[in-house]
């Protein structure tokens, strides 16, 4: 943390501590983000849009990879601004690496002096099934027994149990993975973590059609969710960019988002290529997460609706998490202290 007139330090976190401080707990991050959407909703924060590194165009980012920069400031309880910079380089999957890999940075937003630098991997997996756990809490049937999931990577994991902390009556996940050993490796990995029924499905579209909660993440440049499949009462979380048909989009009672604008900005979601193509149109946007959180718009008003909710992701999710563990870090004292200066060159 900021030190005295002269010396400043900040704290460093690994990812084995960002653990050990709850930065893995998704009861917490569900909480966390919900209030995130509040806040969002009522105004208390900065965010600018993402800034994306990239080596071409934006079909590059599925084969050569990019790297995010996604600066904000989140006020309320958290009181933190800070940036996530965040790689994802899909590559890496075959090398037997994580795809995405990142740091958290967090400032002081009364002077500006950097407070803490943290593993940021974690907490991005973590905040990412964090926001579609708050969109299951308002969006999905609450009878809702059964996810379809398709994609057996880390997502996958974080996504189903933020689910699962807003729905608990979930009983049976059906997994799909184009790779047949991905998905057993991944089913015999998240029974330790969460005691489910687990079958694997050879067939998307049957994962698909027996979802009362469907989740898509996958690195896919083709539609995968194609008219006609997604069944009544469905809640589908489309995750990556690529996963649906712009007609089944169509099909879709609601459709929710968490931040329209930046959605748009960024252009790398299926939402938006229906927008572009003229699918789909802003009035079709039937409300962004947060205006359901503080009720100015309804969550799911039927037990039938097919309701579609699609994220680009916000830096101040990173930087609300991040706050927690580093405040837990703080009071427990975890972490190594490194000097940014004893005195400053230049004051």
């Amino acid at each position: 943390m900021a030190g005295g007139a002269a010396g400043v330090s900040l704290r460093y976190l690994s990812q084995e501590q960002v653990v050990e401080l709850g930065g893995l707990d998704m009861a917490l991050a569900v909480d966390d983000i919900e209030e995130v959407f509040r806040l969002h909703a009522s105004g208390d924060y900065v965010l600018p849009s993402k800034s994306v590194l990239r080596w071409g165009g934006l079909e590059t980012e599925t084969t050569r990879g990019r790297i995010n920069a996604m600066p904000g400031y989140i006020g309320g309880r958290f009181g933190m601004a800070g940036i996530k910079w965040i790689a994802s380089f899909p590559a890496n999957i075959d090398a037997g690496l994580p795809r995405g890999t990142g740091v958290t940075i967090l400032n002081d937003p009364t002077n500006g002096f950097p407070l803490a630098v943290m593993d940021g991997t974690l907490i991005s997996a973590v905040r990412t099934g964090a926001v579609s756990g708050v969109a299951a809490r308002h969006l999905a049937r609450e009878d809702a027994g059964t996810v379809g999931l398709i994609g057996a990577g880390v997502q996958g994991r974080t996504q189903l149990l933020a689910v699962a902390v807003a729905r608990p009556g979930i009983e049976r996940v059906l997994v799909h993975d184009i790779r047949p050993e991905r998905a057993r490796a991944w089913c015999e990995d998240m029974r330790r973590r969460l005691p489910l029924d687990y079958q694997r499905v050879t067939d998307p579209r049957a994962a698909i059609e027996a979802a009362d909660i469907l989740v898509t993440a996958t690195t896919t440049t083709a539609p995968i969710v194609q008219p006609g499949w997604v069944g009544p009462g469905c809640l589908y979380l489309q995750i990556s960019g690529h996963e649906c048909h712009p007609d089944a989009i169509r099909e879709f009672d609601r459709i929710v988002v968490d931040n329209w604008a930046e959605m748009k900005h960024r252009a790398a979601q299926a939402l938006v290529h229906a927008f572009d193509i003229g699918v789909i149109t802003d009035a079709d946007i039937s409300a962004e997460l947060g205006e359901i959180v503080v009720g100015a718009k309804p969550g799911r008003q039927s037990a039938s609706e097919r309701i579609y909710f699609s994220s680009v992701g916000m830096g101040i999710e990173d930087v609300a998490i991040a706050t927690r563990v580093l405040r837990e870090a703080e009071g427990r004292d975890v972490g190594q202290l490194l000097d940014l200066w004893q005195a400053p060159v230049f004051a």
